[in-house]
């Protein structure tokens, strides 16, 4: 079998056996992806402080031929963005944005824009406090990018909220931490956008009370 190598973001990680850990990644060209580090859970393990959550790592793997859990060969390791593990409230942000990417992709399929916005999310999340407004330009970035961008000339929204999205869907990270809402705009976009989510996906993503609170 032959190998092939991946960039990618871990998204979630879990025990298979006494020894061994599932790890779901977030790759560009192969989207969303899962496999089995063998031995992982040992303390010589070569993949030992390799694989966390939210880590950003080069990976190589071998693809299974009865299913869709791989064998993960070796991990190099880029960066832990720590920060997010030292900040309750940074890590229930990630969380969300990693819960709401399994939820509204498809596994295997080439994820390139919504790579590089869980990049640039994890990245804002070590580098300024976790507002509501981070999941707010998150989720309007994501729905974009699934092609579920809201019609705002035809939404309730207020005409300075409508400017408002405008500027997080035209800004790059940096820009939207800059804004500044009122507690009023936070209460008019958590929950528009928690109807229009539920409309489209048909559910909430898990951990949305908490990522925006």
């Amino acid at each position: 079998m032959t190998t092939e190598s991946a960039t990618g973001i871990v998204l979630r990680t879990w025990p298979l056996t006494e020894t061994s850990l599932i790890i779901h990644w977030l790759t560009p060209a192969c989207g969303r992806l899962a496999t089995v580090a063998k031995g992982a859970r040992r303390t010589k393990s070569p993949f030992a402080g390799r694989l966390d959550l939210f880590y950003l790592a080069d990976f190589s793997f071998q693809r299974s031929r009865s299913s869709d859990l791989h064998t993960l060969r070796e991990v190099s390791l880029r960066e832990t963005h720590g920060a997010i593990r030292e900040d309750i409230f940074k890590l229930q942000q990630a969380a969300y944005a990693a819960a709401f990417i399994e939820q509204a992709t498809e596994t295997e399929s080439p994820l390139p824009e919504i790579f590089e916005l869980m990049r640039g999310f994890l990245k804002l999340l070590c580098e300024q406090p976790p507002q509501p407004q981070n999941i707010f330009a998150l989720e309007l970035k994501l729905l974009r990018e699934l092609g579920l961008e809201p019609d705002f000339s035809k939404t309730p929204l207020t005409p300075g909220m409508k400017k408002i999205v405008q500027t997080f869907l035209a800004s790059g990270w940096e820009n939207v931490s800059r804004l500044k809402l009122s507690a009023a705009q936070n209460a008019e976009l958590r929950q528009f956008l928690h109807g229009f989510l539920i409309f489209h996906l048909g559910k909430l993503p898990r951990g949305r009370a908490a990522a925006v609170a």
